[in-house]
């Protein structure tokens, strides 16, 4: 009798020591006491919700999170994904929410472990992420987190050239200025897919570190369509500035217009197609201002155009000086100033004969005005034998005047 009551005794012990254990995790973590080992213990320690009592305590697995972007985060890039995903339990509900009330949609995955935002994130704008999780023993907790999103100082923008549905010439190079320096030029090249009617490709030229442009190989084909995908939203352009839109863009050619204007022999002549349809003789810039040479793409027209002679440095007194006068039937070249036009009244006489001009090409009523009412932004203008340079990369489209294998930058 005394030794059947010292083994009550003992078992009551143990049993206590594994109730104990139990409490002690505060009902979230099952445990099993020592030396409370069963054959049917790895069953029962894998069936949380069991009722029967035995000798191995019940093991719920602790209901894990991984939350993106981490709580508190500051500067997170709108492209970034936003997730919520947990082992051992379920996502009961999620609420992402800016802090102006607008609520951000989401997808919760079929078995209800994880969750991913599907709409578009603000610049500069703080989020609540809300959510509601379930353990396998059907406690539910709830969490609360923000984050903060890329501030407007770090929001970049860019300018976009030909405009969507436009129509230019053959020679028109695609342009991005961007509003921020680009440091990570590999990322937004790869973020530009350009592709062409035609089947050209071409090659992107920095010109300096927030405008690049884009061109094929030849002129584009004649009457072709160009179009830009520019998923430029959320990428890293470097320094923590970060592309702020997505757009797309489509650009048609038109027939392919080529003017040769020659110095020496004075004369200006067009084709259109590859076949010659006009050749009216001109008068170019002098010794002094001599013309650009090579490759100038036409860019924009006015009917009548004023002209200041201070505007390139000359002043009252210098044999040079015109002060100022309207000209007729202006087609810009050159941003800085190079236009063709109707030749004035006192320039005509020598209109076929001389060079008399401060730069731009000078033709008779006829000549100018075909140029106005024919030829379009993105036509094109060889200017030979003169002895001007060419056009700085900034003053107009001097991209054909870089050898096509010394394009891409």
């Amino acid at each position: 009798m005394t030794e059947r009551k010292r083994w009550s005794t003992g078992r009551k012990l143990l049993l206590l020591a594994a109730v104990c254990v139990l409490a002690a995790g505060g009902g979230v973590f099952a445990a099993v006491a020592p030396g409370a080992a069963h054959a049917s213990l790895a069953s029962e320690a894998g069936s949380p919700e069991r009722t029967t009592p035995g000798l191995a305590a019940p093991v719920v697995p602790p209901a894990t999170l991984v939350v993106a972007p981490a709580d508190a985060a500051k500067q997170v890039n709108p492209a970034a994904p936003v997730t919520l995903t947990v082992s051992h339990g379920t996502i009961e509900r999620v609420a992402l929410t800016s802090e102006a009330g607008d609520a951000v949609d989401g997808k919760l995955s079929a078995d209800s472990a994880s969750w991913t935002a599907s709409g578009p994130l603000k610049f500069n704008t703080r989020y609540t992420y809300t959510f509601a999780v379930k353990d396998a023993a059907g406690r539910t907790a709830n969490n609360t987190r923000t984050f903060t999103t890329v501030s407007a100082a770090n929001e970049a923008d860019a300018a976009v050239y030909p405009l969507d549905g436009m129509k230019v010439g053959v020679a028109q190079p695609l342009q991005v200025i961007f509003s921020e320096p680009v440091v990570n030029r590999d990322a937004v090249e790869k973020a530009i897919k350009i592709t062409s009617t035609s089947g050209q490709t071409g090659a992107f030229h920095w010109y300096s570190d927030t405008m690049v442009r884009y061109r094929p190989v030849d002129f584009w084909a004649a009457n072709s369509t160009i179009t830009m995908d520019m998923q430029l939203f959320g990428v890293d352009l470097g320094k923590g500035q970060i592309g702020n839109f997505n757009k797309k863009v489509t650009v048609h050619i038109g027939d392919k217009k080529v003017a040769v204007a020659d110095a020496e022999a004075h004369t200006f002549t067009v084709s259109v197609n590859d076949q010659q349809v006009g050749q009216w003789p001109s008068t170019m810039g002098d010794a002094r201002f001599p013309s650009a040479r090579g490759f100038l793409v036409l860019m924009e027209k006015y009917r009548v155009e004023h002209m200041d002679a201070s505007t390139i440095g000359l002043k009252p007194g210098d044999p040079a000086y015109y002060g100022q006068l309207d000209v007729n039937y202006a087609t810009r070249l050159t941003p800085s100033g190079e236009f063709i036009h109707q030749a004035t009244d006192s320039a005509m006489p020598y209109v076929g004969v001389e060079n008399l001009s401060h730069g731009c090409i000078g033709l008779g009523p006829e000549g100018a005005k075909w140029v106005f009412d024919n030829m379009t932004a993105g036509d094109v203008v060889q200017v030979i034998n003169t002895a001007g340079d060419f056009a700085n990369f900034d003053d107009g489209f001097g991209d054909w005047n870089i050898p096509a294998g010394q394009y891409a930058n």
